[in-house]
């Protein structure tokens, strides 16, 4: 069979949602004498996978990214997220673009990855599934937005060494980690716990600005950032925060039809006749007094969350949480964030402002 696909090289991933890890002191340790270990029972994280059948495509994917040894160290203990055989058909059914069916047999699925997926693809992907420390599932905390946690994926060595790309473990509405599901927890090996997942977790690939400005009904939100933007030098701009490899955000993007609805009695008011329509609207000087950069500013950060906030995580019940709009107005009330689920996700979301009705 001859596979078409294009796979991006995961190590050259440039991604919001990495946190910094500094070390934490130069100076020379005390010397004190070691207690006695007692040496771990059960085999190691790898050789765990290795032998369940249900696992053989994800060890598979393991080989291909050269890190059997690193999981089978009898001296780390890590944290794995492993989907099974089914996620694993899934996304390769998905990246082949259809041309792997899923009734394929698993020789076939196996193939594809040995011979398509490419080695550093592979190392970002299981390099994105492993948390450097152990991870049981009674100490996963259900805190609203998720807490991060550092995988050992660095997505951009060249900046910093000590890069690391996150995850979001969480057991609130459930056991996830960032927006896909947990199905089994706390399979403990030697040198860590296995997690099992319903899908196979991907890293992030695109800034949120590169996000935001290539899609087509986000015209309005892209020139108003560029807006909110003018008369400001970087590092303080909004399209500055969102290309920040460090930046940890959630933004609630309001489509052109939102942004036409919510302008269109201002600009009538500043232009009658004009038709909306007609104006390019936040870069026209005519609507400059209208929508200042500090008005539109305002409007853009009252959208945004300083952290991650998955919406399998929103509560059932209409929560205020705050924004970075907060920042500036402290008591402000937030937006109001609701889910309803069905299984197990989330089938829809309200994000409600204090003037919505």
């Amino acid at each position: 069979m001859k596979y078409i696909i294009k796979i991006n090289n995961l190590q050259l991933i440039l991604a919001i949602a990495a946190t910094m890890l500094l070390a934490a002191c130069n100076k020379e340790p005390e010397q004190f004498t070691e207690a006695a270990v007692t040496p771990p029972t059960g085999i190691t994280l790898g050789a765990t996978i290795a032998a369940s059948p249900s696992d053989s495509l994800y060890y598979r994917l393991i080989a291909k990214a050269g890190l059997i040894d690193m999981i089978n160290d009898p001296t780390s203990n890590n944290t794995m997220f492993v989907p099974g055989n089914l996620a694993m058909k899934l996304f390769i059914n998905a990246i082949s673009g259809g041309q792997v069916p899923l009734a394929a047999p698993d020789a076939v699925f196996s193939g594809f990855i040995t011979t398509v997926i490419p080695q550093a693809s592979a190392a970002g992907i299981v390099s994105y599934n492993i948390l450097p420390q152990p991870l049981l599932s009674a100490n996963i905390p259900a805190t609203f937005p998720n807490l991060p946690y550092p995988s050992i994926l660095n997505p951009a060595p060249t900046v910093s060494a000590f890069l690391r790309l996150t995850t979001f473990p969480t057991t609130n509405n459930g056991a996830w980690v960032s927006n896909i599901p947990i199905t089994a927890v706390d399979l403990k090996a030697s040198n860590g716990v296995i997690h099992h997942t319903a899908f196979l977790v991907t890293p992030p690939q695109r800034f949120l600005w590169n996000r935001i400005s290539t899609d087509p009904e986000l015209t309005y939100l892209k020139a108003a950032i560029n807006r909110a933007d003018s008369g400001t030098s970087a590092p303080g701009t909004l399209q500055g925060a969102l290309l920040n490899i460090g930046a940890n955000l959630t933004v609630f993007a309001p489509t052109d039809a939102a942004f036409k609805a919510l302008l269109r009695g201002a600009i009538y008011k500043a232009l009658l006749p004009i038709v909306i329509q007609q104006l390019t609207v936040f870069s026209n000087p005519a609507l400059y007094g209208v929508l200042t950069a500090q008005t539109v500013k305002a409007i853009i950060v009252y959208h945004i969350f300083g952290n991650r906030a998955f919406t399998n995580n929103f509560p059932v019940t209409t929560t205020y949480y705050p924004t970075l709009l907060n920042g500036g107005i402290p008591t402000h009330p937030g937006v109001g964030l609701t889910a309803t689920f069905g299984v197990p996700f989330v089938t829809s979301a309200t994000i409600k402002g204090v003037g919505n009705a």
